[in-house]
């Protein structure tokens, strides 16, 4: 994928915001465990960074997806991961099926606030028995006259203690199959029966205010529902393509970072009268890491290139979501472990793109979800053999 002179302008817009409206407060957000979402977001929607693949009809940029994934690249650059996990979830994870099949009216209260950053989203899909495995999700909305009352939660929720309102995925029939049961419903979270829970405490992504969700009798309109009753499932896995080029893109940009600050620390440390670098086994290492992030990079950018063809990128997309899930797991490792006594202090950057990254592997679909799925679209899944 080639990026032309305007994907470098928008590259350089976004690292110059970052610069100046993020990092330097990103230190005291990771100590407070939560970050203004508003303010920020009210900030980044006027400089148009929030609907950037979005229509022109609804306040987006309408650019192609090879512009939302430089930003996303971008924001990876933040110098915490709580931040970019929180501003994804408005940008790709709880607006797309939004736009791509609610009614105009749900854009207009929902999208249009979302792309300003007037107003702050979330999406609801994981709970506590059923992460991964989003058919099994207990959360029911069920019809009464022209309302929906809602009784479940969802467990770890970004951005859900401030947030405006959730794209929620509940069950709204029994008959029909756990794919065929399931819709989106926007619940605003200031309804009467929705209950914040207390933030968690997590092993990275501190800024990032992370919460379950208790929907007890909550009672929206009928109207609140996102394109067709029981199709739910379906819009869900569309929307989790978009979220996965997002995670996967940020977070190789994080585990980027920790190779290049790792070669930075390692030509100025000296041990035993030479620098660190000059040892063979550290810069092969680092050599061969960097070989496995390009490698990685070019698959992300040719399922890109299909996926604003039109194609079916599902197989792609998995296989790249599985591989930068297990650099997360190896590379910050093994560059933490160049830094010595440095790389186990806890407020070294090092160390916290170490504990970050180590959530991409996890969320958004697991890494052995992710081989489920290519092994499926291989044939080789033993539920498609004889």
């Amino acid at each position: 994928m080639l990026f032309n002179h305007e994907h470098e302008m928008l590259r350089e817009s976004i690292s110059t915001f970052i610069d100046r409206e993020v990092d330097p407060f990103v230190d005291d957000w990771e100590e407070a465990g939560i970050f203004p979402a508003h303010e920020l977001f009210k900030k980044m929607g006027d400089a148009g960074f929030l609907g950037i693949n979005k229509a022109e009809k609804w306040g987006g940029l309408g650019l192609d997806y090879s512009y939302a994934l430089v930003f996303a690249e971008e924001v990876g650059r933040i110098k915490c991961s709580g931040i970019s996990t929180a501003i994804g979830v408005q940008t790709d994870m709880c607006t797309p099926a939004l736009e791509n099949y609610g009614s105009d009216d749900l854009k207009r209260n929902y999208l249009v606030p979302a792309i300003k950053g007037e107003s702050v989203g979330c999406i609801g899909v994981s709970e506590e028995g059923a992460g991964s495995d989003v058919a099994s999700i207990k959360t029911q909305a069920r019809r009464v006259g022209d309302e929906y009352i809602i009784n479940g939660s969802k467990m770890w929720i970004t951005t859900s203690t401030q947030a405006d309102w959730v794209c929620l995925l509940c069950n709204t029939g029994e008959d029909n199959g756990p794919h065929k049961n399931k819709s989106l419903i926007i619940v605003p979270l200031d309804s009467k029966g929705v209950t914040r829970g207390k933030r968690l405490k997590k092993l990275g992504a501190h800024s990032s205010d992370t919460a379950p969700l208790f929907f007890d009798e909550v009672r929206v309109p009928v109207t609140n529902l996102i394109g067709e009753e029981g199709r739910g499932f379906i819009y869900q896995m569309k929307q989790f393509q978009e979220e996965r080029f997002f995670a996967m893109s940020k977070y190789l940009s994080q585990i980027q970072d920790a190779v290049d600050i790792t070669i930075k620390y390692t030509k100025q440390r000296k041990a035993f009268g030479k620098s660190l670098i000059s040892n063979q086994e550290i810069y092969f290492k680092l050599a061969e890491m960097q070989t496995d992030i390009q490698a990685t990079r070019a698959l992300i950018y040719h399922a890109c290139e299909r996926y604003i063809n039109g194609e079916d990128v599902d197989m792609l997309t998995s296989m790249a979501k599985f591989k930068v899930g297990a650099l997360g797991q190896t590379i910050p490792s093994a560059c933490l472990q160049y830094w010595g006594g440095q790389g186990f202090m806890w407020d070294n950057v090092i160390s916290r793109i170490f504990r970050d990254t180590r959530l991409c592997s996890i969320g958004g679909g697991a890494n052995e979800v992710m081989l489920e799925i290519i092994s499926k679209r291989m044939g080789i899944h033993p539920s498609l053999l004889d």
